[in-house]
């Protein structure tokens, strides 16, 4: 519950410099290095010195077989020239400025039998790899931010807390691959909600749970997972369903017509109408399974107008709320009666 406060805090005082660990990457786009294969890809969030995520695409450049690697950073951050501050190159530049960094070759330059940040550093130097001030900022929604957006194939990140709603909706508007953290509350965001419902947003395959912060200490958090749109085979297993349905067992809502379901794993498997589950749900959801069609509890996307005023009170059961709650129906429920 303190991940969760630490959470609400930051996005309260849009603070939204939490960097990500390197072995939190690694986890989790181990799964995804098929994918990688004679792409370009942006890190659009991530100082190229100071990111764990430019250090994993450049060090893993040749092995996932990158056409290109593009990062970009944001000269408001507090850590900026931190991190790989020796660096002689580095030394020469002004940290509080937004830069571009563009990598097409990797090799191990300095012989070492290893490519790190050294070998970054001399290649850096040659006319195939090429670090470029900006004239802007470096902000994701900046023009020169979007010129590589519209390059790059695909978009890794750990992009601001505050504005996940606006990244979100910036990936879906140019069309872009991508694999992102993000607090699992976002789930229920109405801005977001749309596009899990129509299959363009779903979980990744780990969690996040520490950060570094700008003092160099790390930080717990709690509920942060990995969003993407890559059609990965986890999203396509069936949730093993074993309970019935009884009138008894699922009541439905006082003010909407669906049973209600507090745990994911009570999901009975011969129901043929609305169920409200819990957003735990999700990390779970298989689009050949289940359909979803709504939420409620804070909204509906059904009912707009009318839920406006209702809110909360759609997922009533005698007169106490319960949390968000998606509203799904199985797509091959087992014979059941409504």
């Amino acid at each position: 519950m303190a991940g969760n406060a630490n959470l609400r805090k930051a996005d309260g005082a849009k603070n939204d410099e939490f960097y990500t660990q390197l072995k939190d990457i690694e986890n989790e786009l181990k799964h995804y290095k098929g994918f990688f294969k004679d792409k370009t890809v942006f890190c659009n969030c991530d100082d190229p010195y100071e990111s764990n995520f430019f250090k994993y695409f450049a060090m893993n450049f040749n092995h996932l077989g990158l056409k290109k690697l593009i990062c970009t950073s944001y000269s408001g951050s507090p850590i900026a020239g931190q991190e790989f501050s020796d660096l002689p190159l580095f030394k020469k530049l002004n940290p509080k400025k937004a830069y571009k960094v563009e990598i097409t070759e990797v090799y191990d330059e300095n012989g070492d039998g290893a490519v790190d940040m050294y070998d970054v550093e001399l290649l850096l130097k040659n006319m195939k790899n090429k670090m470029t001030l900006l004239n802007g900022d470096g902000d994701f929604r900046s023009e020169e931010a979007i010129e590589c957006l519209e390059e790059a194939d695909i978009v890794v990140t750990n992009p601001p807390f505050s504005l996940f709603r606006e990244y979100v909706a910036q990936l879906v508007k140019y069309n872009k691959k991508f694999i992102i953290l993000g607090n699992e509350n976002a789930l229920t965001y109405k801005e977001i909600f749309p596009i899990l419902m129509q299959n363009k947003m779903w979980l990744g395959f780990t969690s996040a749970k520490e950060f570094m912060q700008t003092d160099g200490s790390l930080k717990k958090f709690g509920n942060i997972r990995w969003f993407t749109n890559f059609d990965i085979e986890k999203r396509h297993e069936n949730l093993i369903l074993y309970k019935s349905y009884t009138p008894e067992l699922y009541p439905k809502y006082d003010n909407y017509d669906a049973i209600n379901i507090d745990k994911t794993a009570d999901i009975p498997c011969d129901y043929p109408g609305k169920m409200g589950v819990p957003i735990s749900f999700f990390s779970q959801y298989n689009p050949d399974q289940f359909e979803i069609i709504d939420g409620i509890g804070r909204y509906s996307i059904l009912d707009n107008e009318r839920t406006k005023k209702e809110g909360k009170y759609l997922s009533m059961i005698n007169g106490k709320a319960k949390y968000f709650r998606y509203i799904i129906k199985n797509l091959h429920p087992k014979g059941g009666q409504s």
